[in-house]
């Protein structure tokens, strides 16, 4: 059991984690907000029990059907507990075809569709972490404050499938509003945004990340005053589209400046223009 002290939204609130790492953001962040965790195993199903009566909200990440095996699904646990809100968090939620499968973080990325437009054309590439439980566990935490809302009107608890897969799928970001508004399929870009706002470049002594439109007036002016503008000062290349069009030459052009200067040196020249640049910290040009 532990509490955080902060945050008391949830003060007098208990919570009973049955969780592994699937799970424990979505608890962290209730412990965050004043919830009171209590960690129990289901092998002490007398202990468990005895606290669900009181319980407010009842996390689990095991395989569908397990708890329910042991006497301890929902259906049981509502009966003991009717105001009770259980929230199971699972690959692939608790039905469908891909529900006994096994899986895993890297795996949710790649059929959630995160792995289509992270990397490069020919490799795609791994967000750092288990970001997909992360993200089930966002979806998790507001399920449950929604639940407890309508608990308040009710009196009654209920019972919250998350499937991380899902939760990875609808965290697309851009993609999915491009595919059903334009018909585009994204792809992957390496470090470049898919409307090429920014992109990573490298430095003398690592990698920096710089807007390419953010004011391009003064970005282009910023270059020709060390004498690295090449033709950026062309009027035609005030033209969003046309930079769009020809953005390979854009990158060029400024991939030659950065490599000039440390990255150090460039985020501080964006900083003092009020450009939204930073160097990426750890991260070596070899």
């Amino acid at each position: 059991m532990y509490d955080k002290p902060g945050n008391t939204t949830l003060a007098g609130y208990t919570v009973l984690d049955l969780t592994d790492a699937k799970g424990a953001f979505c608890v962290g962040l209730l412990a965050g907000m004043g919830a009171k965790v209590i960690r129990v195993t289901p092998d002490k199903k007398d202990r468990l029990l005895k606290l669900v009566k009181t319980a407010d909200i009842f996390i689990e990440t095991f395989t569908p059907g397990y708890l329910t095996s042991l006497g301890i699904g929902y259906n049981a646990l509502s009966k003991l507990n009717p105001r009770l809100i259980m929230c199971s968090i699972t690959h692939f939620g608790q039905s469908g075809p891909y529900q006994d499968l096994k899986s895993c973080d890297l795996v949710d990325q790649a059929l959630g569709g995160w792995l289509s437009v992270t990397g490069t054309p020919q490799k795609p590439l791994k967000i750092f972490g288990n970001q997909t439980y992360n993200t089930a566990s966002l979806f998790a935490v507001n399920a449950i404050l929604l639940a407890l809302r309508q608990r308040h009107a009710t009196g009654r608890g209920e019972y919250i499938d998350i499937s991380i897969m899902e939760c990875a799928a609808t965290a697309l970001d851009y993609v999915l509003p491009r595919y059903f508004y334009n018909g585009v399929v994204s792809q992957r870009q390496g470090s470049r945004y898919w409307n090429n706002a920014f992109r990573l470049f490298p430095c003398k002594d690592g990698y920096v990340l710089l807007t390419m439109h953010h004011q391009w007036e003064t970005l282009v002016e910023l270059l020709a005053s060390e004498g690295r503008a090449d033709d950026l000062t062309d009027a035609r290349w005030r033209d969003r589209q046309e930079r769009d069009r020809h953005i390979d030459h854009i990158i060029g052009v400024l991939e030659k400046w950065t490599l000039t200067h440390t990255a150090q040196e460039l985020e501080e020249h964006g900083q003092l223009m009020h450009f939204p640049w930073a160097q990426v910290v750890g991260l070596k040009n070899e």
